[in-house]
């Protein structure tokens, strides 16, 4: 199916038929049905997901689609039996944020044995034969976090706190990382005290690995490259203890609400925001546009999933700290003013961005 893709994204199609979940209609030409998007999500128990969550129902339903979404909250067998569910209600096409990158392969396989196509969000799903991935370059938001720190802190002990190893993006995230630090890391002038993963992404794996990091190192640590805001809060709150929040480079990714706070009060010294109404945007018109059989604007990059090159929309990233929170998400609406600077007394705030 991912070659058909990649031929219509070649040749503009005037229209495919053939029997399945098309979308396009009835077969007498009248009025087009509604297309129904299944959307299947590991979890809704962190702020960044219901955002995505609530930006690309909003945007699917805008274009004419209903969408009937199921949360698995890292729940492996779960997420799969949800997604079987979504593919007997009749969806036109299947859009998941995988737990686990491999275990979900076998939602494409289901999903093509009903004709209806599969479009990973945010999260590569691989070993499969996928038909459009749209994300943020994984590795280049690695890229960012870990040239932010080596920036401000070229010499000195560092943390390395990684995501969920079972999420691909994780792995791009840490491979970003290390082509910035590997070098200074060869030369001698950074140290690693540790690198770890943190199992699904949980802060509280993150609180562990910190307390522990510092403890071997007796509290010598100068950065911190947490993989998002939610790792970042665990180490943070690891620093806190030890009287060392603000003094360490702490990075992170997402631009959660609670993460700008931090970034805003000195605690957390970055965080890179993904601008996930463009994500959602993205991802609900492409949908639409595999229900319908069409070609997919855009989608003129691939990732390689272990199966092959997927066809991949790939959006922009942009570093965000406190010299630049309001210029980047207060003025893209993703946070507003009052919320951000809330613990900020009002003399000590940026001016406000114009209308």
């Amino acid at each position: 199916m991912r070659q058909t893709l990649v031929l219509l994204l070649l040749v503009a199609a005037a229209g495919c038929g053939g029997s399945g979940n098309t979308g396009n209609g009835d077969a007498g030409g009248g009025k087009a049905r509604q297309i129904t998007i299944g959307l299947s999500m590991d979890t809704l128990k962190e702020e960044r997901w219901q955002r995505d969550r609530d930006l690309f129902t909003a945007k699917a339903e805008s274009l004419g689609a209903r969408v009937l979404v199921q949360a698995a909250n890292g729940d492996d067998a779960l997420q799969n039996s949800q997604a079987e569910n979504l593919l007997t209600q009749g969806v036109d096409v299947l859009v998941v944020v995988p737990h686990n990158a491999k275990s979900t392969a076998t939602i494409v396989a289901s999903a093509h044995r009903m004709n209806v196509p599969v479009l990973a969000y945010d999260r590569l799903i691989e070993d499969c034969d996928l038909d459009l991935y749209v994300t943020f370059d994984p590795v280049r938001v690695g890229e960012i976090q870990a040239q932010y720190a080596v920036d401000r802190v070229p010499r000195g002990d560092y943390v390395l706190i990684f995501g969920a190893p079972t999420d691909n993006n994780a792995h791009g995230y840490r491979e970003g990382n290390l082509k910035v630090l590997q070098p200074y890391i060869d030369r001698g002038d950074i140290r690693i005290v540790t690198d770890q993963w943190a199992r699904d992404w949980l802060a509280v794996e993150a609180l562990k690995i910190m307390e522990n990091a510092l403890t071997r190192a007796g509290n010598r640590v100068d950065a911190v490259i947490a993989a998002n805001d939610g790792t970042a809060s665990g180490a943070i709150q690891a620093l806190t203890e030890q009287k060392l929040a603000g003094k360490v480079v702490v990075t992170g990714q997402d631009a959660e609400l609670e993460a700008c706070r931090r970034v805003v009060a000195g605690t957390q010294t970055m965080t890179v925001y993904k601008p996930l109404p463009v994500l959602a945007r993205t991802a609900a018109e492409a949908a639409v546009h595999l229900a319908r059989k069409e070609a997919v604007p855009g989608a003129d990059r691939t990732a390689d999933n272990g199966a092959g090159p997927v066809p991949a929309i790939l959006i922009d990233t942009v570093a965000v700290d406190k010299d630049n929170m309001v210029q980047t998400v207060i003025a893209s609406g993703f946070h507003g003013y009052d919320e951000v600077y809330r613990d900020v007394p009002p003399a000590d705030r940026p001016p406000r961005p114009g209308p």
